[in-house]
């Protein structure tokens, strides 16, 4: 478990990193020294916000997020490499996937230019909370959500958009590989909704099936498609790959998985390692006969799954450092840590002028 947010420093210093034991870094919060705020009034466009000191922020009870649910979410990651250098694993793709999902919940948008200034800002201002390399990574979490008051008339007469950053350790913490419940009663996302993108409201509706089948002893659960309860969809917060052969398939995207950043990079690394890969209806059989099964996502990077428990049978599947997990996480890690060539101009170095001291966005 992480340590409280009271514990841990919060004050701007010289030194190079804070003091945080990083050995035991878990995932969850802690709070760093800035965050990012922007606001755009309704019929305008998001101009470029500013560094504010992490706090609170102040908000009406009737703002369009605490009573309609109108916000969105992006997670992403900067990395300290060996040599020193900051870097980012593809942030306009993040950017990309927040456009989306804010024309599908009528929520104007930072462009692209002005998200990843956001993020190289919100580092930057939270450069000491960047783990020593090889101890974790400082996660950039986004917000986008109608901060404006509304009551039952349309439009929101404003939004806000806030980046905030922590440091954090591994997302799952079975090293032998997870144990997932695949979940045959609750839905996590149905077609025509919203589970295409990462809206607030996608979450905490199916908490209550994680923490059961966790307090059973799995480590996460896999849902179903609602239209006919027979297909593996995704994670709770990961998408799901399945290997027979030389064949490595996944959930398409049609509306109700998402579009995972790290799901993409994985399609293109398999693609490159040999294998042929298919983005398919994915029926639980299929799941079942698998010889190796694996999710992947921002915080899971790419996790092996050891065992799937359906209707209380348990099918166990390959693990190891043969698997291709294993080997699509180590070229993954590489490649954010700087320790390959990034042949795909996936990773952006963030610099800083030492003389001016200003940015170079």
């Amino acid at each position: 478990m992480a340590p409280s947010a009271q514990s841990l420093p919060t004050s701007v210093s010289d030194e190079k990193y804070a003091n945080v034991k990083w050995e035991e870094l878990g995932f969850g919060f802690y709070r760093t020294d800035s965050m990012y705020v922007a606001k755009c009034k309704h019929g305008e466009s998001f101009q470029e916000g500013k560094i504010v000191p992490y706090a609170d922020l102040q908000i009406s009870p009737c703002s369009a997020v605490l009573n309609y649910g109108q916000g969105l979410y992006e997670g992403l990651k900067a990395y300290r490499t060996e040599d020193g250098r900051i870097m980012l694993f593809r942030p306009d793709q993040n950017a990309l996937r927040l456009q989306s999902g804010a024309h599908r919940l009528c929520m104007p948008c930072p462009s692209v230019d002005q998200f990843v200034s956001a993020v190289k800002q919100v580092v930057l201002a939270n450069k000491k909370w960047i783990p020593p390399p090889g101890r974790g990574t400082l996660y950039l979490r986004s917000v986008l959500f109608g901060s404006g008051p509304i009551l039952g008339s349309f439009p929101v007469s404003e939004y806000t958009f806030t980046m905030f950053a922590c440091p954090v350790g591994r997302y799952h913490s079975d090293n032998a590989g997870l144990n997932l419940k695949i979940e045959d009663k609750f839905r996590r996302a149905f077609p025509g909704g919203t589970g295409g993108v990462k809206s607030i409201t996608n979450y905490s509706p199916v908490w209550i099936t994680v923490a059961e089948a966790k307090a059973q002893g799995f480590s996460d659960v896999l849902f179903l498609d609602a239209a006919t309860g027979k297909n593996v969809e995704e994670l709770y917060a990961s998408n799901v790959f399945i290997v027979k052969g030389n064949v490595v398939s996944t959930p398409e995207i049609s509306g109700t998985i998402l579009p995972g950043i790290t799901r993409k990079c994985i399609i293109e690394l398999t693609r490159d390692f040999g294998y042929k890969v298919e983005e398919r209806v994915v029926p639980v059989e299929d799941l079942l006969d698998a010889e190796e099964v694996f999710c992947s996502g921002t915080a899971a990077i790419v996790t092996t799954i050891a065992s799937v428990t359906f209707k209380d049978k348990k099918t166990g599947f390959k693990t190891g450092d043969k698997t291709l997990a294993a080997k699509l996480f180590a070229t993954l890690t590489d490649i954010q840590l700087g320790r390959v060539e990034d042949k795909n101009g996936w990773t952006v170095e963030i610099d800083r002028c030492h003389q001016c001291e200003t940015l170079k966005l």
